[in-house]
């Protein structure tokens, strides 16, 4: 994994918009409609290369293929396994359930979502990775794309975490949860080691290490969840065993949507199960306005010396763009709560597209995000090197 050896390297955490195109055949596709291979195939080429395109006009380091093959960044999965059918009752967050007005204002905003985001199958039997070749595509064409393209200093792919997809598609068939999230560690091997047998940072996408708090657990108490955090992070490492954890970074976030968050756990409580995963990189919301707060936690909970910290310094759900300045500002706070410029790599809070049709940046305005990241980090290198960096 590279680190920030003479400035500091950009990167963003995953998604991106996929064009109305797309969108469409991707719900289609999900809806169990019979589309044309080639057809399917091209217009996700064309999207792929597309975003691959913008990613580098932004000047992003570590670049990947936006997501763009997938409907969500979890609920793609059941496409992949055998095993899953039904409807999930998975219970939403407290905040939608404190404030009505919020989801009347998510159906206003997101009117036609795909089912599976509030209606994910379940598991109804043993789940089995049955299929190879959509990873093996998805990664084949992001790498010959990128080839083509000579795109980016290093690349990524992101995959959903074992508890994540417990936590979404729910368990109606094993004996215990842990039972079922270890089945899912098991099977989602396939794909971990498939990105990273394919020369891709592998990156793992938790939003249950955060996020969960107030969905999934949160009848727990939070020293409970940090249990249950912990315990979702073991099923990382066995899902990851025998990668290098300098090929793996970890994404972790508190839910990518626009609304109050009030009931978000502290990073400090949740880090000491963070840092047993065996990983080379953390990937944090650290610029959103209910978390820009917590560097400090670092510094109360050290952050190991050997990892690479990616500290969010844009957040992904408002059209505002991030003045460079304010993005430096945010980087050098990153490199002086851990006391090292090469171990912290800028990125954005979450992803842009994590859901098909649900995009709360408009697309024009993430490319100038990234490109504010970019610009961000020059500045902060300038500062922190002494003197003007390559580009």
């Amino acid at each position: 994994m590279l680190a920030s050896r003479d400035r500091i390297l950009t990167t963003h955490v995953g998604s991106l918009p996929r064009n109305e195109t797309l969108s469409d055949l991707l719900v289609r596709q999900e809806d169990g409609e019979k589309l044309d291979a080639k057809m399917l195939a091209d217009e996700m080429d064309k999207a792929v290369r597309h975003v691959v395109g913008k990613q580098m006009e932004a000047g992003v380091d570590v670049g990947n293929d936006g997501e763009q093959r997938r409907i969500g960044f979890q609920t793609y999965v059941p496409q992949r396994m055998s095993g899953f059918a039904g409807v999930s009752k998975r219970r939403r967050g407290r905040e939608f359930e404190e404030f009505p007005e919020l989801v009347s204002y998510l159906m206003r905003r997101f009117p036609n979502p795909p089912k599976s985001q509030h209606g994910a199958p379940e598991a109804q039997a043993d789940i089995k990775y049955r299929d190879l070749k959509p990873i093996g595509d998805e990664i084949a064409g992001f790498k010959r794309i990128a080839d083509e393209l000579h795109a980016f200093s290093e690349r990524f792919m992101t995959a959903a975490s074992p508890g994540i997809i417990s936590t979404t598609m729910l368990n109606a068939y094993y004996e215990t949860h842990d039972a079922y999230l270890d089945a899912v560690a098991r099977e989602m091997k396939n794909e971990y080691q498939a990105i990273y047998k394919a020369g891709l940072i592998l990156q793992i996408d938790a939003p249950d290490l955060a996020m969960d708090r107030t969905m999934m657990y949160r009848d727990l108490s939070d020293a409970d969840f940090v249990k249950r955090c912990e315990r979702h992070v073991a099923a990382i490492n066995k899902g990851i065993e025998g990668i290098p954890r300098d090929r793996v970074r970890l994404h972790v976030c508190y839910g990518n949507w626009e609304g109050p968050h009030i009931h978000d756990i502290a990073l400090e409580k949740i880090l000491p199960a963070l840092y047993q995963a065996k990983v080379g990189a953390l990937s944090i919301e650290f610029s959103n306005p209910r978390h820009a707060h917590e560097y400090a936690a670092l510094k109360r909970v050290p952050f190991p010396n050997d990892m690479i910290l990616i500290p969010g310094v844009v957040e992904t759900t408002s059209n505002f763009v991030e003045h460079p300045e304010v993005v430096a500002r945010r980087i050098e706070e990153a490199v002086a709560t851990i006391g090292d410029r090469e171990r912290v790599i800028a990125s954005t809070d979450c992803g842009f597209g994590t859901f098909t049709r649900r995009e709360w940046v408009i697309e024009p305005v993430v490319w100038l995000k990234l490109a504010a990241i970019r610009r961000g980090a020059d500045i902060a290198s300038v500062r922190l090197w002494g003197k003007r960096t390559a580009a």
